[in-house]
């Protein structure tokens, strides 16, 4: 438990803003090498925090698994070990060059069916909502009509609907 929380703050603090800082140093500079050295940090650090989410289901429970975990996540970030740039470089670049048309096209495709997907449901969800309003509406004009109808009844009928009532001295004629 300690040293899962240990490796949580690790992470956030050595895997996230640290290297956030550094990356925002980086465009204001506009210095360009240490702009890509950032930019393949982040993309093998996404990477990373992907693979931990599997990681951590399925092999948490391995001894010394957090310790682990914090020392890659310093080495991804150290500037000695530039170890971003080496995986960058021998396996992700390489691995991203060869499926790229494949990656492009599974993007296109699944923003396409990611639009149609929000139209379809859009219109079911229009429909069930005009649905429920027309329902709503003609259970109202039903009560409505019942009470319209009552203020319409002559004083008489009222009077003659309600027996234990007696009539006041504004309604004796």
């Amino acid at each position: 438990m300690v040293s899962w929380m240990i490796c949580r703050l690790v992470v956030l603090v050595f895997g996230m803003l640290c290297p956030a800082y550094a990356s925002y140093k980086a465009v204001k500079t506009k210095n360009i090498r240490e702009y890509v050295r950032w930019m393949m940090y982040w993309i093998v650090f996404a990477l990373f925090m992907a693979a931990e989410i599997i990681t951590d289901i399925f092999i948490s429970w391995f001894p010394f698994y957090y310790e682990i975990k914090m020392a890659f996540v310093l080495w991804l970030l150290s500037p000695y070990t530039k170890g971003a740039s080496l995986l960058y470089r021998k396996f992700v670049h390489p691995s991203l060059s060869r499926h790229e048309k494949e990656i492009d096209a599974y993007i296109v495709q699944a923003k396409e069916r990611s639009y149609e997907t929000v139209l379809t449901f859009g219109k079911r969800g229009l429909n069930i909502a005009a649905s429920a309003a027309v329902q709503a509406a003609t259970k109202g004009t039903r009560l409505g009509a019942c009470r319209t109808a009552t203020p319409r009844m002559s004083v008489g009928r009222i009077l003659r609907q309600s027996p234990g009532r007696q009539p006041g001295p504004e309604r004796s004629r």
